[in-house]
């Protein structure tokens, strides 16, 4: 099979190149998939960069979200065969013609799916909608801020709200000129985060916020929970920035604000409840086959061309959801 390679750390293209493996089996509990189309994320950005826990040893094989047909199915499997088209959450190795995934994060894809968006529903759509509707317990009518809005979460993000009843949607972005990416995704408001961004945020928003998801790694922190409404919920995410993340708050001001401060990550979350994973990617393709949910994604085609998209990514050049034609 082919599949796309990270040689060693680095924080460009030089060490990542597409290369000729063994065919994977499966084993109990597992399948493999004929890729279609998979997802390229951050997350294979950090992996790239060495970032822990995502690298633990070189060579390394990005990519977490896929969508094809099962090729072979292990022992124990039940539910799915050989030709049913699915999409599934994968840690490793989805940059591939073929793929290694368990069964329980295997989810079969609706007729009318096209196979793009199947293949960004695993690991994007799925965290959008459960950063909403878990971790940050979103109630329609709220007022939600997004850091990293324009990225391929924030963007799902974008479009989830409206199906889930709807609120006022407040996003900032890394650099000047992305802000229309964000509106573009359905924001009522995008900023890019300079020093003055806060105050724009509370205007916007009418006041404080009711919800925060921030990818960022806790360096926003302090402004985050300056602009919390009582109440407010705020989630971390993610480290996009790299490092050792911005230590945590002391108790009394979260009491003071009556405000909580939560985490997530979808891997953690993989290992220790596959089924609300699963559930999610489910939900989330019902959505799409029902017309009531959509992502724009830009389609890139061939693992070689991957490399350029991340290194868009770790650039903060990248825009939406990006998913490449294997």
């Amino acid at each position: 099979m082919r599949a796309l390679v990270i040689g060693a750390p680095s924080d460009g293209p030089d060490t990542s190149q597409v290369a000729e493996l063994p065919d994977p089996a499966p084993g109990p509990g597992e399948v493999t998939i004929d890729v279609e189309y998979a997802g390229i994320n951050f997350v294979d950005v950090m992996l790239r960069r060495g970032d822990q826990p995502y690298a633990d040893s070189f060579p390394a094989y990005p990519g977490d979200e896929v969508a094809g047909t099962v090729r072979a199915v292990g022992e124990g499997v039940t539910g799915l065969a050989a030709g049913t088209r699915v999409a599934a959450f994968l840690t490793a190795g989805g940059l591939a013609s073929i793929a290694r995934a368990r069964a329980e994060l295997t989810v079969p894809v609706p007729a009318g799916v096209p196979a793009p968006l199947a293949a960004a529903t695993p690991a994007v759509l799925a965290t959008g909608y459960l950063l909403l509707t878990e971790a940050a317990r979103f109630r329609g009518g709220e007022r939600v801020l997004v850091h990293s809005a324009s990225g391929g979460v924030g963007s799902a993000v974008a479009q989830l709200v409206p199906v889930l009843g709807g609120g006022r949607l407040i996003g900032t972005v890394g650099r000047a000129g992305k802000e229309s990416a964000a509106l573009a995704a359905g924001y009522d408001a995008a900023f890019a985060r300079d020093a003055g961004y806060p105050d724009r945020v509370r205007a916007a928003a009418g006041g404080g916020v009711d919800v925060v998801l921030d990818a960022l790694g806790a360096g926003e922190l302090d402004h985050d929970l300056a602009l919390a409404a009582p109440g407010g919920r705020i989630v971390l995410f993610g480290n996009a920035t790299g490092g050792a993340p911005a230590a945590l708050p002391n108790i009394p001001r979260l009491m003071g604000g009556n405000v909580s401060v939560g985490g997530f990550s979808i891997s953690a979350l993989s290992r220790t409840a596959p089924d609300r994973v699963a559930d999610a990617i489910g939900r989330c393709l019902d959505l799409l086959a029902a017309g009531r949910l959509g992502l724009p994604v830009t389609e890139v085609d061939g693992l070689a061309a991957a490399p350029a998209v991340h290194q868009l990514l770790a650039e903060g050049r990248g825009q939406g959801k990006y998913v490449v034609r294997v």
